[in-house]
């Protein structure tokens, strides 16, 4: 009996309007024909000498069916095949879609110079602690955390991780990664260094960040987005040590082994209120233990969805 045939991305989906670029891919809003439901399409890029799907998808497809799951990483509903004009197979990644992300919601409070309400701090960011905490579980590192791969759903203030194409599995022990890896402002002080051993903790200073980021909207500190705005990766440590304090054997054993390690000038570390105003006493002890230099000794995701900093959430819907 023959197979039927399979429905291309093209005749299941109108596309409506390009909304942004993935890792590897373009992303599109989307109607789906049939049900007239929307939905997002994000279309691989092939390279003109890959003979069939690159594996960097096949690993984002399997890792993305398997967290699926869970309620604050983006559901992956469906991949479709597709044909570009070349003639070559192209595969569409259909996701749920979200109306924003994190970026743009910041942007949103910058450009009228009010603060994000705490308690909406405090509910983006456990939920970021929990769908962290479910990939780690399940033995995946995200490695590319940033606001902008935060989707929300701004009627009910849902968030839900994405763009995991440069997650990978990790196994213990943990192997060597290459350290090209996540934006340079969110990027761990490890990861910088020239680690090629590392774990979920790079994760973790990148969430550090992005809740200092959530904090730091006031109007007349907007200057800079970020807690550490390098354009380069010895400005970006710079930037790290003039806050933190310059590492050394004591705080952080091993730091001087790593490839790029220098004699770099010794800072004193500073208040991290002094940083990050408008955080209780609570936020800024969880947001010092998410700045560990240790990778070892920084909070995990888990661990940090106990922290006091939390107690007073309403967690019944999260």
């Amino acid at each position: 009996m023959e197979k039927p045939r399979q429905i291309s991305a093209m005749e299941a989906f109108e596309k409506l309007e390009k909304v942004g670029e993935g890792t590897y891919g373009k992303v599109y809003r989307a109607r789906e024909r049939a049900t007239g439901k929307i939905v997002a399409l994000k279309k691989t890029r092939l390279h003109e000498d890959d003979e069939g799907v690159p594996p960097t998808t096949l690993r984002e497809v399997s890792i993305l069916r398997m967290l699926s799951r869970d309620p604050h990483v983006v559901r992956l509903m469906d991949v479709k095949q597709g044909q570009n004009k070349e003639g070559k197979t192209v595969l569409y990644l259909v996701f749920e879609y979200m109306d924003t992300d994190l970026k743009k919601y910041i942007r949103s409070f910058r450009q009228t110079g009010e603060n994000i309400p705490v308690n909406i701090v405090k509910s983006l960011m456990y939920q970021l602690c929990k769908g962290v905490a479910f990939c780690h579980g399940h033995g995946v590192l995200h490695r590319d955390l940033k606001p902008h791969n935060l989707l929300m759903d701004r009627k009910t203030m849902t968030l839900k991780i994405a763009d995991l194409g440069l997650a990978r599995a990790f196994t213990l022990p943990i192997k060597k990664y290459t350290h090209e890896i996540l934006t340079l402002w969110y990027r761990a002080p490890e990861v910088l260094l020239g680690a090629t051993h590392y774990s979920t903790a790079v994760d973790m200073w990148s969430v550090a960040c992005i809740f200092a980021i959530s904090i730091f909207i006031l109007a007349e500190l907007v200057t800079k987005q970020a807690l550490f705005p390098g354009d380069s990766e010895l400005q970006q440590l710079l930037h790290i040590f003039r806050l933190l304090g310059t590492p050394n054997e004591q705080v952080w054993p091993g730091v001087s082994s790593l490839p790029n390690w220098h004699e770099y000038p010794q800072w004193s570390a500073q208040s991290l209120a002094s940083a990050v105003p408008n955080l209780d006493s609570d936020g800024l002890h969880l947001l010092s233990e998410m700045l560990q230099y240790d990778p070892s000794k920084r909070i995990s995701a888990k661990k940090a969805m106990e922290h006091p900093y939390f107690a007073d959430l309403s967690k019944a819907y999260l």
